[in-house]
């Protein structure tokens, strides 16, 4: 029986052996979203955590960041800033461009989207090589935010994704985290 509210969280996180590719440990949360004890448990855990530290925003990464950050920002009453992936969003952008394993992507945010000084939560399901989490915070510091701290429901440590951001100066904050990838 699960004694944490991260343990409650972490044993409803199903893990799919070889998708997307062999040997990958995929870590899918979708059925934290269709349990509406679990999912209210998981918000629950991010609006305490933030609730006095009174953020300008939540920005949540394409696609699985929308879900948490929108519900997030709802709950601390504040804006949602969607940071897109290539090609979505309808008015002018700022983009950045990162690493994968193999090859590279860009995300975007509206230009207009934050002003200097707003202070930014940016939130996303996971941190597995830290690039898109990355590119967000670069994308909020460029347009003059402060990016208060990075948060993500799962941490796969052994990809090194969260001790490149923390090494960055990003803060971070995760509820669980999976070994093996």
């Amino acid at each position: 029986m699960p004694t944490t509210a991260a343990d409650y969280i972490k044993s409803h996180i199903r893990t799919v052996p070889d998708w997307p590719s062999a040997g990958v440990q995929f870590r899918d949360i979708t059925p934290l979203l269709s349990n509406p004890r679990v999912f209210r448990v998981l918000i629950d855990q991010f609006v305490h955590r933030y609730f006095d530290a009174k953020p300008t925003a939540i920005a949540g990464l394409d696609a699985r960041g929308f879900i948490i950050g929108s519900v997030l920002a709802y709950e601390l009453n504040i804006g949602f800033i969607p940071i897109r992936k290539k090609g979505k969003l309808p008015f002018t952008t700022v983009e950045e461009t990162y690493e994968l394993e193999y090859g590279s992507a860009t995300v975007e945010m509206h230009t207009d989207a934050v002003k200097p000084g707003d202070r930014i939560v940016l939130i996303d399901d996971l941190i597995a090589t830290g690039g898109t989490m990355m590119a967000g915070a670069k994308l909020l510091q460029r347009l003059g935010a402060q990016v208060v701290e990075g948060a993500a429901i799962v941490d796969l440590p052994e990809l090194g994704g969260s001790r490149r951001l923390q090494e960055s100066g990003l803060p971070l904050f995760t509820l669980v985290d999976f070994n093996g990838h």
